[in-house]
């Protein structure tokens, strides 16, 4: 990896998490849409990649694209990308950013497009309506809040999946995730299906995948 591109990241992560405002963070990325592809590529962002496949062993070939996907915090379309491979159809974002969205529309894998928040009780992504969601990297400090774990339950069909894949490296943000996911669990909203680590996620540091059914 470019040390570089490293030293980049880590500063603009450090950034973003003093900032503490989410309507600055969506700034601060749409400062550099315009490289993340090749940005986070070169810090070898596994994520996206990841995320795709995790789906993918989840939903047999021959129906993937009858399945409809929301994925939440888009960016600039990574996930769909790797989706579309694999041969998913059906993919619909939701994504704050400006200049991401802008990326995202010109990818032409989108079907509907959100450009909103989540966590702030104002969305218009209907409800009960994804037999998958998928967000990577979204669920930090100044990003998605907790409450939009909740969101991504509402926007799940009963029975469908909410894939999340975190870091495994900033303990505090990844432990209060972890407890407000159980916290919904102990509800009976959801149940964990699996929780898996993954090695050389991002900046060459563990990251966690984790896969919940909605019930």
């Amino acid at each position: 990896m470019d040390p570089e591109i490293i030293n980049t990241l880590q500063q603009t992560y450090k950034t973003i998490d003093e900032r503490g405002d989410p309507e600055l963070v969506v700034a601060m990325y749409g400062d550099f849409s315009t490289n993340y592809d090749e940005i986070m590529s070169k810090a070898g962002y596994r994520a996206p990649a990841i995320a795709a496949e995790e789906v993918s062993i989840r939903v047999p070939e021959n129906q993937r694209k009858d399945v409809r996907v929301l994925d939440v915090a888009a960016g600039t379309g990574l996930i769909g990308k790797e989706l579309t491979k694999k041969g998913f159809t059906n993919i619909d974002a939701v994504e704050p950013s400006d200049s991401m969205m802008k990326q995202i529309k010109s990818s032409g894998i989108y079907t509907l497009m959100f450009q909103e928040f989540l966590g702030l009780g104002q969305n218009t992504i209907p409800k009960g309506t994804y037999d998958i969601v998928v967000s990577a990297g979204a669920i930090r400090e100044n990003h998605i809040p907790l409450s939009g774990i909740d969101d991504m339950i509402h926007f799940t069909k009963t029975g469908g999946l909410v894939v999340l894949l975190m870091n495994n490296f900033d303990v505090g943000p990844k432990t209060k995730a972890e407890s407000h996911m159980n916290q919904l669990e102990e509800k009976g909203l959801w149940c964990k299906e699996s929780a898996e680590i993954l090695p050389n996620y991002f900046l060459g540091k563990e990251g966690i995948v984790f896969i919940y059914r909605v019930l």
